[in-house]
């Protein structure tokens, strides 16, 4: 979830707040404090928005408290955009744009970038890519040419193709199939999403990538890099009137490409539970994954979700840490998420245990407390500080240009509205004990369970 800005001196009370209480319940966990809200006055970020004739986004934010800018382009295209057999598409492009274009050699977009003092960088997920730079203020002409001619005319040949291949294979092996745990986030995909586009990760698998002609990346390049699936940002210390007029001669002559047919599908409950083990020889320590289907974040209960997590698993006080880490002394780290995502999304628990613990004892553990929450529900106490963590959370979302450049593109194309930026916070000042009772028991459910096992393999275990 992408957060909006809150002032330092009211988000410094919270953490003050946040600290406080750590600090108390370390030393006496019984009684525990009375956690106070924060009063946060919560500033508004002004923008100007407004579509090219090509049909390319622009959302403009105004800051001159130094002189610094950003700029990032959103694609609204992710791995769920993707063949079943030709996976991993989206990420393969994050790397191939900065192979360089008709006017940019290979290998210059970095060179140009760091002699004009600034920095580049791209990210792929589920839903979109992005690329972004930070730059001198009056370098932004820098970043805008390099953004127009990859949108224009991007360099999709043969070495750059095959140079990239070599990249992404790497990077799968080196963060994927040699590091503990690599293939967790994999099979939570698989197991969660099971039946939709969701149902990969953005890395994709090695063999389509592989398999891939030079004609389907170029077929991807053209449908997908085109201006009426962009949003521009500009966020930083910058001429309004002359960046619109700078945007217009770069991006106005850029073609409108065909419309987009956007994956539909909707979240279904899950009937049943599934388990899976996964024995791997560098799996350090025994670990439990807990996952379950959960809403897309534009939804109601998405909120009430993220807040969950926190009262579960976010601090040594949470339910988790304490019975777990604290009281039984069976795991050494433990941590709830949220991945909420543009159709639907999961909610997880994430467990590794210390190296005499029973895998099965860290699922029992994990099933009591969340039976306890869809039973019994969270204390008003709770639920207010999972709020004071939020808005730190908020506060620290925003200190760059580049971050409220990204989460203002953000809410733009995922929740259709660029204003929800200043009213997003109301979403999690508004959820009550109550509603945290009844998502944990509508998605939370032993049956939805999803749950994956990381067994430690002893060296002459297939011996």
């Amino acid at each position: 979830m992408k957060l909006p800005f809150i002032t330092f001196r009211a988000a410094a009370a919270c953490i003050g707040l946040m600290a406080s209480i750590t600090f108390a319940e370390t030393t006496t966990p019984s009684p525990a404090p009375k956690v106070a809200p924060c009063a946060v006055k919560m500033p508004v970020i002004d923008f100007v928005e407004y579509d090219l004739p090509n049909g390319l986004h622009v959302i403009l934010h105004q800051n001159k408290t130094a002189p610094v800018v950003s700029t990032y382009l959103l694609y609204h295209v992710g791995s769920k955009n993707e063949r079943p057999d030709r996976t991993g598409f989206a990420h393969f492009f994050e790397h191939l744009m900065f192979e360089g274009a008709e006017n940019i050699k290979r290998g210059e977009i970095f060179k140009l970038t760091s002699a004009a003092g600034g920095d580049a960088n791209a990210s792929t997920s589920f839903d979109r890519t992005d690329y972004h730079f930070t730059m001198p203020a009056n370098q932004l002409g820098l970043a805008l040419w390099i953004e127009s001619e990859r949108m224009l005319h991007g360099k999709v040949e043969e070495v750059g193709v095959e140079t990239q291949r070599q990249v992404v294979k790497e990077e799968r092996r080196l963060r994927n199939e040699n590091a503990p745990y690599g293939t967790l986030f994999e099979n939570l995909s698989g197991m969660v999403f099971k039946g939709t586009p969701y149902e990969w990760p953005p890395i994709g698998a090695v063999q389509y990538i592989d398999q891939a002609k030079l004609s389907e990346f170029r077929d991807f390049y053209h449908h997908y890099y085109v201006p009426n699936n962009a949003t521009l940002v500009v966020a930083g210390d910058f001429d309004l009137d002359a960046t619109k007029k700078r945007i217009a001669d770069y991006f106005g002559p850029i073609p409108r490409g065909k419309e987009i047919a956007r994956p539909q599908f909707e979240f279904q409950p899950q009937e049943k539970p599934t388990e899976k083990t996964v024995a791997l020889a560098n799996t350090p320590l025994p670990a439990v994954l807990h996952a379950w289907r959960a809403p897309a974040e534009t939804s109601a209960d998405a909120p009430a979700l993220e807040l969950l997590t926190d009262i579960l698993a976010t601090g040594r006080s949470s339910r988790l840490y304490e019975r777990l880490v604290r009281g039984e002394q069976s795991a050494s780290e433990i941590e709830a998420f949220p991945e909420l995502l543009e159709n639907e999304g999961a909610v997880g628990v994430f467990a590794v245990g210390n190296p005499a613990t029973p895998l099965e004892k860290l699922d029992s553990s994990i099933d009591e407390e969340i039976a306890k929450v869809r039973d019994l529900g969270v204390t008003p106490e709770e639920l207010q500080k999972a709020k004071n963590l939020k808005l730190r959370a908020l506060a620290q979302a925003y200190g760059t240009m580049l971050s409220r450049a990204e989460n203002l593109a953000h809410y733009h194309v995922m929740f259709g509205n660029t204003g929800a930026i200043n009213e997003q916070w109301k979403r999690y000042d508004a959820v009550t004990p109550g509603k945290i009772k009844e998502v944990a028991a509508k998605y939370l459910t032993p049956q939805g369970v999803n749950v994956l096992h990381y067994p430690v393999v002893k060296p002459n275990a297939s011996k």
